[in-house]
């Protein structure tokens, strides 16, 4: 069974006092039905009712008239029993059921059971969801498995992790022999990815050709889905989406709109990048003009990279015959697409918002992100020039911005050379948001106004 973070914080989550429901987002396969079934081993009583297959649950919530009532209808969805306190019931596919927004209200208030949603972002609208008042449900998005979690479902140890995570912030270089051994299994990401269904199909044969058309496989229920929900945009959706490996194989990796349609007006796609965005198909990385935080202030909307949101997809989309160049290190493959595609993934899973910089006299960066109130850039280096970053240089020494430090990933080991920390490329794997302590606990002293 493939272990996955996101397990963590559905623990965390019913553990605490707040009785509260759960709605799990992401992109189809992602793993999200598996996990929380999973999940729900741990309760004394679980139930699952799946608004997709089952189209008469839609009307359990259709003519409620309170929380007993709502309760009642439950009871009679199931033969297993309900038993207050220790039954966890798990509505999935809730796109296909609206009524849930004020059902789950009620529910919760009612409070005899715990409740887990889940719904797949792509081509559906959540947002009437999502818009359940704030005290009765919390959402967690999910995605395909990041690298951390693809190194441990191959056997990495957690002492191995643990002791990487610990050269990752003492900057202390690696032995040789782990950091090569971590260098081959990343090559074997960029091809697998982190799709629940490729990774356990690799895990069960060993045979690329078995992921890639496993692959596939997604890769077409993607389109059919964009055809099913959004029929009068579908043009412009598998347009775009057909176009993601190219347009990150250009130089500057920014989506031409001109590739599109000679006769593109952006009003015609909007909605389109929009709407692969939300269904976490794909991660825009907007332009900023000054990497300042919050780096929101200076963002444009009008230029922006397009990520694809899993490498091993990426990968598939490309010619036939990639996957054996990138495990052999192949010079003619564009590692500088699929590398920065990874580090995108990475970023996006680890809650962080994907920005870069470009500016015509002081160069580009590939990424920028806001960490503990501070711009943290970042460059990508594929190759042997991983110490040429002009843009790098130029921000840093640029007083007004006042950034402290800089990370470029590439193939070497750790090292350090003035404000600029070299990390291999696998290590993006510990680059996290720095965590909101869980009590945050401030009382001011106000007797002299009393």
């Amino acid at each position: 069974m493939l272990s996955r973070k996101v397990e963590q914080k559905l623990q965390r989550f019913y553990e605490g006092n707040d009785k509260k429901a759960l709605l799990l987002t992401g992109a189809r396969q992602v793993g999200k039905t598996f996990i929380v079934r999973e999940f729900g081993k741990r309760f004394t009583s679980f139930v699952e009712i799946n608004f997709l297959e089952n189209k008469s649950a839609r009307e359990l919530f259709e003519n409620g008239k309170d929380s007993s009532d709502l309760v009642l209808r439950l009871s009679l969805m199931t033969e297993k029993k309900l038993i207050p306190g220790e039954t966890l019931i798990f509505l999935d596919e809730v796109q296909e059921c609206k009524e849930i927004v004020t059902a789950i209200k009620f529910l919760v208030e009612e409070g005899s059971y715990r409740y887990v949603l889940s719904g797949s972002l792509l081509g559906v609208d959540l947002k009437d969801i999502r818009s359940v008042p704030v005290g009765y449900m919390d959402v967690e998005e999910m995605f395909p498995l990041d690298f951390e979690e693809f190194a441990m479902a191959n056997g990495v140890s957690e002492r191995v992790i643990s002791e990487l995570k610990e050269h990752f912030f003492n900057r202390a270089p690696l032995d040789s022999f782990i950091h090569e051994k971590m260098l081959e299994l990343f090559r074997l990401y960029l091809i697998v990815g982190g799709m629940p269904a490729a990774v356990n199909k690799y895990l069960a044969t060993n045979n690329i050709q078995e992921v890639v058309r496993e692959q596939r496989s997604i890769l077409n229920a993607y389109k059919r889905d964009i055809g099913k929900y959004d029929p009068q945009n579908k043009l412009y959706l598998e347009n775009i989406f057909d176009l993601i490996p190219s347009e990150l194989n250009c130089k500057n990796k920014r989506f031409i709109m001109k590739d599109l349609n000679e006769n593109f007006k952006l009003s015609r796609y909007t909605n389109s990048f929009i709407w692969l965005k939300d269904a976490g198909v794909a991660h825009p990385t907007y332009c900023v003009s000054e990497p300042m935080a919050p780096l929101l202030l200076s963002k444009a909307t009008n230029l922006f990279k397009l990520f694809l949101s899993d490498v091993g997809l990426l990968a598939a989309m490309y010619m036939d015959g990639i996957q054996i160049k990138i495990l052999n290190g192949e010079k003619s493959i564009n590692f500088g697409a699929v590398y920065e595609n990874v580090v995108a993934q990475e970023l996006k899973a680890h809650g962080f918002e994907l920005y870069y910089y470009n500016n015509k006299k002081q160069g580009e960066l590939d990424f920028v992100v806001e960490r503990g109130g501070e711009v943290l850039p970042i460059e990508i280096k594929s190759g042997k020039d991983f110490t040429r970053h002009a843009a790098l240089e130029n921000v840093l020494e640029n007083k007004r911005y006042g950034i402290k430090e800089a990370y470029v990933f590439y193939n070497g080991n750790i090292e350090m050379q003035g404000s600029v920390v070299y990390y291999p490329v696998y290590m993006i794997m510990f680059l996290q948001k720095e965590s909101v302590p869980e009590n945050m606990i401030y009382r001011i002293n106000l007797d002299e106004l009393k």
